[in-house]
């Protein structure tokens, strides 16, 4: 008899691993709070946009639906920097300007993952069912049918937990002896916003960039959706003499937007509406350990590595923890306890790396892409990448456009700062002894 999965939480990552597992011929049973998707009910609460680069789309491609899914992104070659004058400036993501990340839709997206698991007939999708709690000891989750408010339990071989940040599945685990959790919030909230499209229906911007308009202790991001309109998101801090505690009437949010974002603001027409209905959300980074209990429980995605959104990769590392989970399940067939256990050891050391690295990341983008010595300073990556090809790897590109794992990525990254730095300060101190030299 196949083993039987029980999967709870069928967002991006829970739609891929369902058809991973169902590929490989195993019984699936996936279970999600919300409504079908794919019957044209709306995701609440989260962006309607994502960015797909390269791990995802490897994932994808396993799948056989990266083509479908691509054919409906916008891909975005760089970031269009907004200056508070108006200026604009281009920085493209990658010296080759076929490497792009692509703005798709969540809906979209979610619905093609959710097709691809039904699928296979050993994959069974039940949707408006919430897990209120797990056995990680007999793999049995309970839920609650949110239809008919009648609870049930789901029992099988393991259950695979794919439902966010705040897993119920992970917190069954945390009553598990050892099992090490943290979680730390930034003291940024994110709100978001619209700018639609122009009264012919083309985007009011240039639609294959990345907008940002960085204002030191904060910004204000753009990206492209389909039908014309950009989602804009706010990162703005929580507390202090600006911020969201105390910017609460209209006169305030005008006056802190002509301010800082007036090249916007024409372009935002509901402002003051999707400032005042729209809610504001945190920004957490959530570690834990072990990602497994016995060959029970999996944690993959944001369930066991929530990471918050300033380098694009959050859903992309997801869908990459559902490549090596699917792998490691294959190659300890007979074994799934090992199995869980090697995937936990691939996988551990790069979301870690990747959660910094995104935090890293958001100084990055609200305090540095204005400066001119930070462009320079890509243009020096890109050169170097020109003329070392396959030896200096910018980071952005191995993040971005490479499958090198996250935490390889980062220290090859301060392997180069290093060369470079140390070859830049000797070239300029024989600049300047030459000069000197030639006094004496």
């Amino acid at each position: 008899m196949p083993t039987k999965f029980t999967l709870i939480g069928s967002g991006l990552a829970g739609g891929v691993m369902a058809a991973f597992l169902g590929r490989r011929g195993y019984e699936v049973d996936l279970y999600e709070r919300r409504p079908d998707p794919t019957a044209g009910n709306l995701v609440g609460g989260r962006s309607i946009n994502l960015a797909l680069s390269t791990r995802g789309i490897h994932a994808l491609q396993q799948l056989g639906i990266a083509d479908e899914v691509l054919r409906h992104a916008i891909p975005m070659r760089g970031r269009m920097i907004h200056d508070k004058s108006g200026a604009l400036h281009f920085a493209p993501y990658d010296r080759d300007p076929e490497k792009c990340i692509n703005s798709v839709g969540r809906g979209a997206l979610n619905t093609a993952t959710i097709e691809a698991a039904q699928r296979y007939p050993n994959v069974r999708v039940h949707f408006n069912h919430r897990c209120t709690g797990v056995d990680p000891g007999s793999a049995t989750a309970q839920l609650l049918n949110l239809s008919t408010a009648q609870r049930l339990e789901a029992s099988g071989d393991a259950i695979i937990g794919v439902d966010g940040a705040f897993s119920a599945v992970r917190r069954s685990m945390q009553r598990l002896d050892p099992f090490e959790y943290s979680q730390s919030y930034l003291a940024h909230g994110y709100k978001e916003l619209t700018v639609p499209p122009a009264a012919d229906g083309r985007w009011q911007m240039d639609k294959h960039a990345l907008h940002i308009w960085p204002r030191r202790s904060f910004m204000m991001i753009a990206l492209p959706n389909p039908d014309g309109s950009f989602t804009c998101t706010l990162f703005w801090e929580w507390e202090g003499p600006r911020s969201f505690a105390t910017t609460n009437t209209s006169d305030d949010i005008r006056r802190f937007f002509d301010e800082e974002f007036p090249d916007a603001v024409p372009l935002m027409p509901a402002l003051l509406e999707d400032f005042r209905e729209n809610p504001t959300g945190s920004l957490v980074t959530i570690r834990c350990a072990p990602w497994h209990y016995r060959d029970k429980v999996a944690l993959v995605g944001d369930a066991a590595h929530a990471v918050v959104p300033f380098y694009g990769q959050g859903m992309n590392a997801a869908l990459e923890d559902c490549v090596v989970l699917d792998n490691c399940v294959q190659e300890f067939a007979g074994d799934r306890e090992r199995a869980f256990a090697e995937y936990y050891r691939r996988r551990k050391e790069n979301a870690d790396a990747l959660a910094d690295l995104a935090v890293e990341n958001f100084i990055e983008m609200r305090d540095k892409t204005a400066s001119r010595l930070f462009r320079a300073k890509k243009k020096l990556d890109h050169f170097l990448e020109g003329v070392l090809p396959g030896i200096y790897l910018p980071l952005y590109t191995m993040v971005s456009f490479t499958r090198i794992p996250y935490a390889e990525a980062a220290r090859r990254a301060r392997w180069q700062d290093r060369i470079v730095y140390t070859t830049g300060s000797a070239l300029l101190l024989g600049i300047v002894v030459m000069i000197l030299a030639s006094y004496l």
